[in-house]
């Protein structure tokens, strides 16, 4: 791979990780909304009216999130069918991302004092905002988490770009957390309320400041992202996934599936927790301020594991990662329930509870993208944010139940405006660790169970899926060329396009050349790193990794040359294409050349298979060279008559 490209890429990658920084520092302003109404809004002496509308808004807000969730899978079916000049997925990002924030600023207010003066007027102009709020925020998310699919093809690339961006994520959405409550007490000065949680003013200069950090990033990511397009990922020519057909998109895709069970239940049960843990800090450590403590700690803990994610799931495979970190979860919830009024067990068990999350998520978010292939063959349709779409959408169902079940909270355990750590009784914490602690483990546990028993999607399974697909394309592509080719010679004798050792098809280790799925051919482990033209003919096919090329002959026969096992993986790094797509070649012309001790260092095999994809057309087709036999390029290894 060139330097060029590597630049690209990395300024790419860095470029969706400040995209992530911002959306997770916003998604942190949307949760952080519950606080604000419960503890600073609605503070006139009549403590039944205030519990009036803190449960009407709490209704609002649920309400809205649930809605949502209908809505996400057309939003991500709107944005599939989105091409413009600056790509599919960054124009929702901008407007969405716009529109959101400013709809943000206005509900971290009285909306010019109407919460007091008219309460009903103030409830229907909240629930517009929280709507438009609510709905462009799912542009935004929707529109940044489904360019990862177009950052790269290949599981370890998506790896390595979800990497980033989860740096990004928990650098936002702690910083959200370390910045909160000192901006909004530093903002509410002079404040009557004596418990430390700030008032209205407060509140509102975080949500300003907050939101505009956002703005930039947005900038930042539409400026600086590149979204590529590949033959697997094109779909300018497939037909627009319809209102039914958005059902069954996600119906057909069995992995899909289970992984909105797994990951809807653990969800609601992080959400619940999480959104908690402010509460616990203000009404029973009474220390709201060491709330950035923990936001800190998790920060840096967390930047630690997100960075060796990608070595993590190489030793360890994603699904151990996925079962240890939440064995750690629960050691976490273990030792909240024991922490009481202790800070240092309070923070222990939160961080022990928090920091894996970030790994569950590297996980999920993996799962789901690599379903967005496993969806492509299995029904031969490929839909990447109506995929993607699924994960946000499932955040905001935990989001709606962990918000909905906080506004209850606040009031069963009488944790509302006016309330101190001194104020709650033995019983009402029972009730909040109840509510924050156990109902979470059982719901997170169950999420386990089903992870374990049905998710099958594996970082194996999805490599031979793409070396599938690839085949199937090649294939097509080839077979639509053949129809406009003159077949004027009946027989034709094809080069070897590298020099080895002649190896049986049936030996590689890949299911579809081993079964011939592809048609007959050879392998060759090659003495030589240069890979040359058989036949006079046209490329037909060309790949973004440089690995593998298509031909069709000039007399209709198509070949496929396939550079080593798995080699998708490199993502195009040792290999070098002397050819475009469409270039007619001749006999012995270099097509590319290929770093073969990078292959082998990164444990993959280095053999070449040369396969006639078109075989079962041939009248007459013979393998000229014996199995083990060597051959050097330019060696007649083909006959075949049409």
């Amino acid at each position: 791979m060139d330097t060029t490209k590597k630049k690209s890429n990395l300024g790419s990658e860095l470029s969706y990780s400040v995209g992530a920084f911002g959306n997770d520092l916003f998604y942190g302003v949307i949760g952080s909304i519950m606080m604000f109404l419960t503890s600073s809004l609605f503070i006139s002496g009549s403590k039944s009216f205030n519990n009036h509308m803190i449960a009407t808004v709490t209704t609002i807000l649920v309400a809205v999130r649930i809605l949502e969730l209908f809505l996400d899978p057309f939003v991500g079916n709107i944005i599939d069918r989105t091409n413009t000049k600056i790509g599919r997925y960054k124009p929702w990002v901008l407007i969405g991302g716009i529109v959101a924030g400013f709809c943000a600023m206005l509900v971290y207010t009285n909306l010019g004092g109407l919460s007091d003066s008219k309460p009903a007027l103030y409830l229907v102009l909240f629930g517009v905002l929280y709507v438009a709020l609510n709905v462009f925020y799912s542009f935004r998310d929707n529109g940044f988490w489904s360019m990862l699919p177009s950052l790269s093809v290949d599981s370890t690339g998506r790896e390595k770009a979800s990497t980033f961006a989860r740096i990004g994520s928990a650098l936002g959405g702690n910083l959200n957390g370390i910045i909160m409550m000192p901006i909004v007490l530093f903002f509410s000065y002079g404040s009557m309320h004596a418990h430390g949680s700030g008032n209205e003013h407060g509140w509102s200069m975080y949500a300003l400041i907050a939101t505009l950090i956002c703005f930039v990033t947005i900038a930042v990511l539409v400026l600086g992202t590149k979204e590529q397009t590949t033959q697997i990922t094109d779909t300018s020519n497939q037909e627009n996934t319809s209102f039914l057909g958005i059902f069954k998109v996600i119906a057909h895709n069995d992995q899909l599936l289970w992984v909105i069970v797994v990951y809807g239940l653990y969800c609601i049960g992080i959400n619940l927790l999480g959104n908690l843990q402010l509460y616990y800090f203000t009404y029973i450590l009474g220390q709201p301020a060491k709330f950035s403590m923990l936001a800190g700690v998790n920060l840096i803990i967390q930047l630690c594991l997100i960075s060796v994610f990608p070595k993590l799931s190489k030793m360890f495979k994603r699904k151990n990662v996925f079962i240890a970190s939440i064995i750690a979860m629960l050691c976490g919830v273990g030792i909240l329930s024991f922490a009481n009024h202790s800070v240092f067990l309070t923070i222990a068990g939160c961080v022990i509870f928090t920091v894996p999350q970030q790994l569950v998520f590297l996980v999920i978010l993996m799962i789901i993208t690599d379903s967005v292939e496993y969806g492509q063959l299995k029904n031969g349709h490929r839909d990447e944010a109506l995929t993607l779409s699924i994960r946000p959408l499932l955040d905001k169902l935990g989001g709606a139940i962990g918000q909905g079940c906080v506004g209850a909270t606040a009031i069963i355990c009488g944790m509302t405006s006016g309330a101190t750590a001194k104020s709650i009784t033995t019983a009402d914490v029972l009730k909040f660790k109840a509510i924050m602690l156990w109902i979470p483990a059982v719901l997170i546990l169950i999420a386990l169970f089903f992870f374990m028993k049905k998710i099958t999607l594996t970082e194996e399974k999805h490599a031979e899926i793409v070396a599938e697909l690839e085949s199937q394309i090649a294939s097509q592509e080839v077979a639509e060329a053949e129809a406009k080719v003159k077949k004027d010679v009946k027989e034709d004798v094809f080069f070897a396009p590298v020099s080895g050792k002649i190896g049986s098809l049936s030996d590689v280790k890949d299911k579809v050349v081993k079964n011939g799925m592809l048609g007959k051919g050879v392998a060759i482990t090659p003495s030589d790193n240069h890979i040359f033209a058989p036949f006079d003919g046209t490329v037909r096919t060309t790949f973004p990794t440089n690995h593998a090329i298509g031909l069709v002959s000039d007399t209709g026969v198509s070949a496929l040359i396939h550079v080593g096992i798995d080699t998708v993986k490199l993502q195009g790094q040792g290999f070098n294409s002397n050819v475009i797509q469409g270039q007619k070649v001749h006999k012995g012309d270099l097509l590319l050349t290929f770093d073969d001790e990078l292959i082998k260092k990164n444990n993959l095999s280095d053999v070449v298979t040369v396969t006639i994809l078109n075989t079962a057309e041939l009248k007459d087709f013979e393998i000229l060279k014996k199995i083990g036999s060597q051959v050097n390029t330019g060696d007649d290894l083909f006959k075949d008559e049409m």
